[in-house]
């Protein structure tokens, strides 16, 4: 029990070590919030540049008090000049990524360089005049935060949050789709600005208290562990936040029991806290992904499996589906499993029966097949070789590409062999001629031309009888002639 005191409560009874975490929560707190549009907005390699390039506003801002009031470290001389050298930094980057071929994150690394070693030149050439400690720049001092540091920080930290908080819809849109954003008559260069004078905020505020490499990772890693467990940018803000406090929290405890230096145990806590997560994240983790791939089926094979199925009548026995489909029995149970799961089999004791949207799956990878055998054909491939071929184009079958295919080709009725190409679409619609396996179906009418009472948007069930097809509505039984069967389109309510 003396342990545990000693270990988890005593350090928070010290004043230094509170301050350190109240003042290091509100920074972190703030940075892990405007960290998850950082990384939304892919700007990550700014908010380093933004914190290296203040050493040039800080040595400004000192070296202009001391010559012109005989003042030495201005706090508020020094803030104002890390502000405007952020500033500057962000419009020079805008700046030689608009004029030249240069793109936005190789201006960056040329920028902030030049402006963080122009502050580097000027403390050196003025070291009289300025006295600023750059080991202390770059690695900070948590541990001896003053009250002016935490001032200034909650005023700041006060501001950005309020700022994101009231454009947040803007920010959001913005982050996900700048272009429909600009469409719908946002500004999005002025929010974009906006957001870059926030960051340019917090970083400024936040460097004298923790230093140029612990302000970048509260920034950066935060969020990105929180972009690891959802997909809400909300949720994705307040995880951040929680994970930005913890890595406070558990770095300092951690600085105390090793001795070591505050900032440096800070950011090796977050690390830790982000390699944990990246590993165990219940979606984007590495040992999900690796389950997903233990379970994953290859799309050919369970392609295969419905296309072997329908050639059968729509129905097989497991014995019969196995000698047509080739793999191991692990991949073929996890892809029945799956098919099973999507709706698109039935698999009852030892046969297998497509259901009604699996049938119409079935009939898009046979469009996809007898397209691709013509589309061969027309480009002069061997008839023999004209099946396997197309076999293994067959797996790239978007409904889309497939139709654009067969629209270039001029809609040819049929492959080389004479078998008819069915007519399903890219929206999920098809036409019942020379289908099987959809009578007595509900369906929904896409298209159809007759006078009979029937519209698109209708849902009847169809029936096949020997010469044509009937349709029931509303209990009213109506027999189609060719021409109305010709002009029939339908789509299965489990693909609406």
């Amino acid at each position: 029990m003396d342990v545990l005191f000693t270990l988890l409560i005593e350090p928070i009874t010290k004043m230094y070590l509170l301050k350190a975490l109240i003042g290091g929560s509100i920074v972190a707190v703030v940075c892990a919030v405007a960290g998850c549009l950082v990384i939304l907005q892919r700007m990550a390699f700014l908010g380093d540049a933004l914190s290296h390039a203040m050493i040039a506003g800080v040595g400004a801002g000192y070296l202009f008090m001391k010559v012109f009031f005989g003042i030495e470290a201005a706090a508020g001389a020094m803030l104002i000049g890390s502000l405007i050298a952020a500033m500057l930094t962000v419009f020079m980057i805008g700046f030689v990524a608009k004029v030249s071929r240069i793109k936005e994150d190789t201006s960056i690394g040329i920028m902030y360089t030049g402006i963080f070693a122009a502050g580097v030149v000027l403390v050196s050439v003025f070291n009289k005049y300025i006295h600023i400690d750059i080991v202390h720049f770059i690695m900070g001092d948590i541990l001896g935060i003053s009250d002016t540091d935490m001032i200034v920080s909650s005023i700041v930290s006060a501001v950005v949050l309020s700022v994101i908080i009231l454009f947040f819809r803007y920010f959001k849109l913005t982050s996900f789709d700048p272009v429909m954003a600009a469409s719908i008559g946002i500004p999005v260069l002025f929010f974009k600005y906006l957001f870059t004078g926030c960051v340019s905020l917090v970083v400024v505020s936040a460097v004298n208290m923790v230093g140029v490499i612990l302000v970048v990772g509260l920034l950066i890693t935060p969020a990105a562990t929180a972009y690891l467990l959802t997909d809400r940018l909300e949720k994705m803000m307040a995880l951040a936040a929680v994970f930005g406090f913890t890595s406070i929290l558990g770095g300092l405890y951690l600085s105390l029991w090793m001795n070591s230096a505050g900032g440096g145990a800070i950011m090796l806590f977050s690390t830790l806290q982000f390699l944990i997560v990246l590993i165990f994240a219940p979606r984007y983790g590495m040992l999900a992904d690796k389950l997903r791939a233990k379970k994953a089926v290859p799309q050919q094979i369970t392609e295969d499996i419905i296309g072997s199925v329908f050639k059968g009548g729509g129905k097989l026995s497991m014995n019969e589906l196995t000698s047509y489909v080739e793999t191991t029995k692990k991949t073929f149970a996890n892809a029945l499993t799956s098919l099973s799961e999507d709706g698109l089999l039935n698999v009852a004791a030892n046969n297998v029966a497509l259901t009604e949207k699996g049938k119409a799956e079935a009939l898009r990878l046979k469009k996809a097949h007898r397209v691709w055998e013509t589309y061969l054909h027309h480009m002069g491939v061997p008839e023999e070789e004209l099946h396997e071929q197309a076999h293994i184009l067959e797996h790239y079958n978007d409904a889309e590409a497939i139709s654009y295919i067969h629209e270039k080709m001029g809609f040819p009725q049929t492959d080389p062999h004479g078998a008819v190409i069915p007519d399903i679409y890219a929206d999920g619609s098809f036409c019942l001629t020379n289908m099987f396996g959809f009578s007595k179906s509900d369906v929904q009418v896409v298209t159809i031309k007759t006078d009979k009472g029937i519209k698109p948007g209708d849902r009847v069930k169809v029936t096949q009888t020997e010469d044509s097809f009937e349709l029931e509505l509303n209990g009213q039984i109506i027999e189609l002639n060719d021409a109305e069967v010709a002009s029939l389109t339908v789509r299965l309510p489990d693909s609406l």
